[in-house]
């Protein structure tokens, strides 16, 4: 599901144990992330499937990338492997306005 920002982050801090995946580069990561994201490369097919097949199923994603593209393909991933309570961040990284991790 695409949220907003404003719904996206409402609805990770309500959401108890919920988990931040950062679906970009480790340049782009390193560049500046969310606070507490983990990185799972969408661009590294291999490492990225074997970090998804990794994931607990029963916990709650918000997935973003640079723009919202990759996390939204990475969505359709998670729900493809059994993984339905995901969200994208619409806009991604670019539109964010809050503060970033380095």
């Amino acid at each position: 599901m695409d949220l907003s920002q404003e719904s996206w982050t409402t609805k990770q801090t309500e959401t108890e144990q919920s988990i931040i995946i950062d679906v970009r580069t480790p340049e782009e990561y390193n560049s500046g992330h969310l606070e507490n994201a983990q990185l799972l490369n969408i661009r590294e097919p291999q490492e990225f499937m074997n970090g998804l097949a990794a994931l607990d199923s029963t916990k709650t994603y918000f997935i973003y990338c640079r723009s919202g593209a990759r996390s939204a393909q990475a969505c359709q991933l998670f729900k493809h492997h059994g993984i339905s309570d995901c969200y994208n961040l619409l806009g991604g990284i670019l539109e964010w306005k809050g503060q970033l991790e380095s």
